[in-house]
């Protein structure tokens, strides 16, 4: 149907075909499809992700604080294969009843106890180890704010532009159009900051920074949704490419970036230092 075509229906019904490249996980309900149960390791730590942005901002926090020295911040990286619908499981649903990676089940207590949200993961853990998180009122407000605005973004990017840019089964010029405006912006809100102030939230690393680069390095390195570097003109944003070489240059990042993913120099699973180790 062309786009100028469509009226929308009084009321909507699910189309189970209508979805593109993700309609067989896509639904209109929540809750698990089928009965499977999580494994769990030896860790104080049980992430269930997937090396996606949204999950490497989690390993490569994890990554960050053994690095720092924080060696109670051991984990294990269970693989959540989403276009498998792992996600629907029982196990996982009972971790975020959301359905979305990344999930924690922090262990390091005498109860176990869930995480899931990006956000809520990176904040708990900066708060758990008193690290990457300004302890003064104004430094933690900024580090907050900038957080917030990264969780508030990633929609934008992603299903936003990315899904009408790369991955809708029609292409479509006024939702690219809004998109690429949008992303356009945000990087320029980024760009911004950045020319004021080496990190978002101030003149150290925080959990800001850890969420924002996870989704902003493969747009800057190229690697997201197909040309959209050149299409989005992200060269431009210099302020941005300085800071993503930064951060890229940082041990933890490395680490971090080559969990849960089945890609050469990466590790599908994670159990111990050793399994990144034999990669790099």
């Amino acid at each position: 149907m062309a786009e100028a075509d469509y009226t929308p229906p009084r009321v909507w019904t699910w189309d189970k075909e209508n979805g593109g490249a993700f309609a067989h996980i896509n639904r209109p309900v929540a809750g698990p499809t089928h009965e499977k149960e999580l494994p769990r390791g030896q860790h104080p730590f049980q992430l269930y992700s997937l090396g996606t942005p949204n999950g490497q901002k989690v390993t490569m926090m994890f990554e960050e604080l053994l690095d720092a020295g924080h060696a109670d911040a051991e984990y294990d990286a269970w693989l959540i294969q989403i276009s498998d619908g792992d996600q629907f499981g029982s196990g996982f649903v009972a971790l975020n009843p959301n359905s979305k990676i990344p999930a924690l089940l922090d262990c390091s207590g005498a109860e176990p106890f869930r995480v899931f949200e990006s956000g809520a993961i990176l904040l708990h853990l900066a708060e758990k180890f008193g690290a990457f998180i300004p302890t003064d009122a104004k430094g933690r407000a900024e580090c907050l704010s900038w957080l917030m605005w990264q969780m508030s973004t990633a929609p934008v990017l992603g299903g936003g532009f990315g899904h009408f840019y790369a991955y809708a089964p029609e292409k479509y010029e006024y939702p690219i159009n809004r998109y690429a405006m949008e992303t356009k912006r945000i990087f320029d809100v980024a760009d911004r900051r950045l020319a004021e102030s080496p990190y978002l939230a101030g003149a150290d690393l925080t959990i800001a920074d850890i969420a924002v680069y996870a989704w902003f390095r493969n747009f800057v390195r190229g690697e997201a949704y197909g040309e959209a570097n050149t299409f989005l003109d992200i060269p431009s944003y210099a302020h941005v490419g300085r800071w993503v070489d930064t951060l890229g240059a940082r041990r933890g990042m490395q680490r971090g970036a080559r969990v849960n993913r089945d890609a050469e120099g990466c590790v599908r699973e994670r159990h111990g230092a050793a399994d990144i180790d034999a990669v790099m």
